[in-house]
């Protein structure tokens, strides 16, 4: 075995977060990992981004622009396992778990993510303020829990 297999777990992780802190002021996530590596990630970008099979889908042609998430704030973190956390938004999302392996590639990641998020908003004529209103048996009533 590689030493490099050693230092990974289960999930993939080969670099730990030596700090994770919410700045609810700024609306960010900063997270340090042991390499010296440093990421500054707004909320919405986690909230878009987020590795819930509600925004991923079950393959990558399933995943979902998700607009209107501009204001969109991280409410609570809560630790999960070794291997990341949860990140709870004010728009009622709850359920994706960030590894700490997503939340680097994210950080690393961020400019052609975030680029690419801004692209699709734009192709299918939304926004980063509003989400379009949409109704049927997946959305529930009200709250704003789609997407």
């Amino acid at each position: 075995m590689t030493q490099e297999t050693f230092a990974t777990d289960a999930h993939g992780t080969r670099h730990w977060p030596t700090e994770v802190r919410l700045k609810r002021a700024e609306g960010v996530l900063v997270i340090s990992f042991d390499d010296g590596a440093r990421a500054t990630l707004p909320a919405e970008y986690l909230r878009v981004e987020s590795p819930s099979a509600e925004v991923q889908g079950h393959s990558p042609d399933q995943k979902q622009t998700v607009p209107g998430k501009r204001a969109v704030a991280i409410t609570a973190l809560e630790p999960v396992g070794n291997y990341g956390v949860r990140l709870i938004f004010d728009d009622g999302h709850d359920t994706g778990i960030f590894s700490w392996k997503y939340l680097y590639e994210l950080g690393l990641d961020y400019d052609e993510r975030w680029a690419r998020y801004l692209a699709e908003l734009e192709a299918k004529g939304l926004n980063r303020d509003t989400a379009p209103h949409r109704h049927g048996p997946s959305c529930g009533s009200g709250g704003g829990g789609c997407g």
